[in-house]
């Protein structure tokens, strides 16, 4: 929680997301169906990712407007993942052993990465499945599907993850149970992807089907390709995966709870995005709750023919550390993290000399300090709407920051800006604001 706040203090969080999900909770503190404006204007979010369960932030953003409420929101919902995990390993592995792997979790990589990103709506997925599956693994099948029934209000895919945990039901012998769950979540993804998003899509059709089908241009022969040799080329896919599995030290691999992560897995590594295939952001925050309930219940099993455990809990949590350094959480005790730019001020007292209820654009950083009170897009961006009422921009963005314009593209649209009659209001420390 601490980090996630401190980044968006120092102007590091982006509109893209963090923005964009303060939009969409905004949108349903003001009675209406979540629209987004820095997707486009009057955009409809539910068209994009089917994600109703965002509405249960409504009451805490009425007292707390701001993009603040999002990052906490976060924290603490990974914060409960890790109790129904931690204590499931204490009932079956004692003590010591809870406690490595309560920290290896919370220090697990896929998390360590989605607190260093703003806020994306798989955060309501980690209690979730982790009450799930720590309830299947205890054998506890309706709990477990009890837990998982709202995963299809979090993301229209996160349904195939909800089947799965059906055939593993049905498997053990509780076919109805097994069979109903299986439906329910397959009818479910079915229904969003089919039916309602593309009923409030502006395209009218599931946008996201464009990263899964062919992009090489040769049709089926691509797609073989794709879904074959393809998911595990380039070798990013490869490291990514190797990743997901050596917190555990590849023990997961013994736990059929591990099935659960594969309708994700696969279609990251499918998609045609090269985000999708590598470690950064909130992807694999949805995969820890799974590898991590997978580990345990490896381990339960491993006590029970008299194995050791605790050499495996111990050795999770020494990998965890070693793999911290290289992901945003280490921030956290780096003193750069905790000094203040000067120039923060300045860009809020900047900031205040634009109306409530104004159209703003702005630099990528700006937006999410804006979208509470504001119209906010993004400048330069090809579905922003066109002449808004004022202009703000930080030209001394370092070049691995800047999107969606580099400087040149941002010093043309500025000075064809001033030319079609926007008067700059305020420049200094490298902001400009400019108003119609």
């Amino acid at each position: 929680m601490m980090l996630s706040l401190r980044i968006h203090q120092q102007m590091l969080s982006y509109s893209y997301d963090l923005g964009i999900f303060e939009q969409v909770v905004r949108s349903y503190a003001e009675g209406h169906l979540p629209v987004s404006e820095l997707r486009g204007p009057d955009y409809p979010v539910l068209g994009e990712h089917f994600s109703p369960i965002l509405a249960l932030l409504t009451p805490f953003y009425m007292l707390w407007p701001s993009p603040m409420l999002l990052l906490v929101a976060q924290a603490l919902l990974i914060a409960i993942s890790m109790v129904p995990l931690t204590f499931w390993a204490r009932r079956a592995l004692g003590d010591e052993a809870a406690a490595f792997i309560g920290v290896s979790y919370g220090l697990s990589w896929g998390i360590a990465a989605a607190v260093g990103f703003d806020f994306h709506e798989v955060a309501f997925a980690a209690p979730l499945l982790a009450f799930s599956l720590t309830a299947l693994g205890e054998n506890r099948s309706r709990a477990a599907v009890f837990w998982v029934l709202p995963l299809v209000l979090i993301k229209e895919d996160l349904g195939l993850m909800v089947a799965v945990i059906g055939i593993i039901i049905a498997c053990r012998g509780e076919r109805k149970l097994g069979f109903l769950t299986i439906a329910y979540g397959l009818g479910a993804t079915a229904l969003e992807m089919l039916v309602i998003m593309p009923a409030l899509a502006p395209s009218d059709s599931y946008f996201h089907f464009s990263w899964l089908s062919s992009s090489g241009g040769n049709g089926p022969g691509d797609l073989l390709y794709r879904y074959t040799i393809g998911l595990i080329t380039p070798q990013q896919k490869i490291t990514t995966l190797l990743l997901l599995l050596s917190p555990t030290l590849f023990l997961a691999l013994r736990s059929p709870l591990l099935w659960v992560a594969l309708p994700t897995v696969l279609w990251r590594f499918a998609s045609n995005l090269s985000s999708h295939w590598d470690t950064f952001g909130h992807y694999s925050l949805v995969l820890m709750p799974i590898v991590f309930a997978a580990f345990i219940d490896a381990l339960r099993k491993r006590r029970a023919r008299k194995g050791s455990v605790r050499r495996y809990a111990v050795g999770a949590a020494a990998i965890c550390l070693l793999l911290l350094p290289h992901f945003p959480m280490w921030k956290i005790i780096q003193a750069s993290t905790w000094r203040t730019d000067p120039r923060i001020a300045v860009a809020h007292s900047m900031m205040s000399q634009i109306p409530d209820g104004a159209t703003v654009q702005t630099s990528n950083q700006l937006g999410p300090h804006l979208t509470g009170r504001t119209s906010v897009s993004l400048l330069g961006y090809f579905s922003s709407r066109p002449d808004p009422q004022w202009i703000m921009v930080d030209t001394w963005v370092t070049p691995d920051r800047r999107w969606p314009l580099n400087a040149f593209q941002e010093k043309s649209l500025l000075d064809n800006a001033r030319a079609r009659g926007y008067r700059t209001v305020d420049a200094r420390e490298g902001f400009v604001l400019l108003s119609r």
